[in-house]
């Protein structure tokens, strides 16, 4: 199984919400664009569009307060251990190191 730091889960948090936010600015400019020309079945796909994009709001939202609310819990575990967290990283840039070097 593949482990990934949390600098590049944040990476990757942070690329998801700035491309959900582009989806969402883009299908948002794309119903404005296209509001008065459609006809029923436009009017159908019009609302489904509006319906996804509340629903990738809404997602965008969450992920955004789990990301922030991850970042403060480590951040309150950093500082309330700050000695362990000290160990524990220089633990893992070691194993890291020694592993990197046996290649």
């Amino acid at each position: 199984m593949e482990t990934r730091s949390s600098d590049e889960i944040e990476r990757s948090t942070e690329r998801l919400l700035r491309d959900l936010q582009a989806v969402v600015h883009d299908g948002e400019e794309l119903l404005r664009a296209g509001a008065h020309e459609l006809g029923e079945k436009g009017q159908v796909a019009r609302e489904k569009l509006a319906a996804a994009l509340e629903v990738a709001k809404e997602t965008r939202q969450r992920l955004e307060e789990r990301a922030v609310a991850g970042a403060k819990q480590a951040d309150r575990l950093i500082r309330e251990y700050p000695y362990q967290s000290l160990g524990i990283a220089f633990g893992i840039g070691l194993l890291i190191g020694v592993l990197a070097n046996r290649r």
